[in-house]
């Protein structure tokens, strides 16, 4: 298998390096997917850029974050799923939420499982929803603008998930405790 390199600030490449002093400023660390996406300057940019526009897009925090981990625990992103739920607690999503995510289970609410529901038939279909199951989307309260916003969504996951899964991502430090199995 090919290893890959997870470069820090002390790289000589100057765009790495610029990228890494921003992702340094911008997370407070540079995290180790990150770290690995370097090697490609303009993959770590593309993942940073969908990030910045899916945080501005029309769905709220939560969904947001139901959205991310669909995608993760579809993907059996060990890495982004561990993250994404220390992001979700500092973000104060509820804990009900969180839980139901990392176990793979359907949320209580039916908005949000409306949410999961579409967002896993644009995973697995590869895109390819029936007007049944867009209409079913836009009939538990979501728009037209959400369901290009859940894309961006599935297209930021699915950088980080796909890279992951290569590089083998180790877990950030202090991440240990959050770590996540895709359950059976």
């Amino acid at each position: 298998m090919a290893e890959f390199t997870f470069h820090t600030t002390e790289t000589e490449d100057p765009k790495r390096k610029a990228l890494l002093e921003k992702a340094q400023a911008g997370y407070g660390m540079i995290p180790n997917m990150i770290a690995g996406l370097s090697e490609s300057p303009e993959a770590a940019e593309a993942y940073m850029a969908l990030s910045k526009y899916f945080v501005k897009g029309s769905l709220t925090k939560e969904q947001q974050h139901v959205v991310w981990f669909t995608a993760n625990a579809e993907h059996g992103c060990e890495y982004c799923m561990t993250g994404h739920t220390g992001i979700a607690m500092m973000d104060k999503i509820d804990q009900s939420v969180i839980d139901s995510a990392r176990n793979v289970e359907a949320y209580q609410d039916p908005k949000l499982e409306a949410l999961r529901q579409f967002t896993l038939t644009m995973i697995r279909q590869r895109g390819w929803a029936s007007d049944e199951e867009v209409q079913a989307f836009l009939d538990a309260g979501y728009t037209k603008q959400n369901i290009m916003d859940v894309i961006i969504g599935i297209a930021h996951k699915t950088i980080s998930n796909y890279a992951n899964h290569l590089m083998q991502t180790p877990l950030d430090k202090g991440m240990d405790a959050l770590a996540w199995k895709k359950p059976a």
